[in-house]
């Protein structure tokens, strides 16, 4: 992919799936990879895996939904490698109280999930675009979900938060349109990581039933949604801000 090699990169939620896969998929391309995470064995691990096969990469805890944490996230980056050139804010959290009407949702789980999933990507925005900004351009990826795109039942908190990140995403697009600064987002389908490896737990029915909820008639690999998330951040993409891309093997579409 043109125009990644020697930029730097933050990947946040590095430390498995779809991230680490990122992360991992950027320092291929030759960019150099800012790793952050709250889990810190496993973000350690994906570094070692980048610098195993030539790459550069450090890691970051940060948890996103910390201000402060996330102003410091950058700031090791640029203090490491003096530059920010694309981001992929990725980390996020799932709904622990899954699959019940609005009314039985505990607000503590609507706050948690918009904590992370929303102002978890508004605080990362903040602060990369404004590095972004000294360094005279840049491009973000910011992951939200096919529930960022259409509505699920039972599953009121978790939609609104991948809803927001849709909005922030095309607003931050059109405020820096001019800036060179391209903003997107991906929405995944259901994608093989260890987070609905969780979900499934090993329940051949209910794999078979969310088989089948995608036309392609399987789910995504993590590697997928990466070089999806890569691609847009390089200059492949250099037309393309403020979209919301379905990576869904065709579930909106129906």
């Amino acid at each position: 992919m043109k125009g990644l090699e020697n930029k730097v990169v933050i990947v946040t939620g590095g430390s498995q799936g779809i991230g680490r896969a990122a992360a991992i998929l950027f320092a291929q391309e030759g960019a150099k990879v800012a790793v952050a995470d709250v889990k810190v064995e496993a973000g350690v691990e994906t570094v070692r895996m980048i610098e195993n096969s030539g790459g550069e990469g450090i890691f970051i805890k940060a948890d996103i939904s910390n201000e402060d944490q996330v102003e410091a996230m950058v700031g090791q980056t640029i203090e490491r490698f003096s530059r920010l050139d694309c981001a992929f804010n990725n980390a996020g959290v799932e709904a622990q109280k899954a699959l019940v009407p609005l009314i039985d949702s505990p607000v503590e789980e609507f706050d948690r999930l918009i904590a992370v999933n929303l102002r978890g990507v508004f605080l990362c925005l903040k602060y990369e675009i404004a590095e972004m900004l000294k360094a005279g351009g840049g491009a973000i990826v910011n992951t939200s979900s096919v529930a960022g795109l259409v509505g699920f039942q039972l599953s009121a908190p978790y939609v609104a938060s991948k809803h927001g990140v849709v909005g922030l995403t095309k607003a931050a697009a059109l405020d820096y349109a001019t800036q060179n600064i391209r903003v997107n987002a991906i929405c995944p389908g259901v994608t093989r990581t260890p987070m609905v490896d969780v979900l499934i737990g090993g329940d051949k029915e209910l794999e078979a039933l969310i088989v089948g909820t995608h036309p392609m008639g399987r789910i995504a690999s993590a590697e997928e949604m990466a070089r999806t998330a890569v691609w847009l951040c390089s200059q492949e993409a250099s037309f393309i801000t403020g979209v919301a891309l379905a990576v869904d093997g065709g579930l909106v579409a129906q």
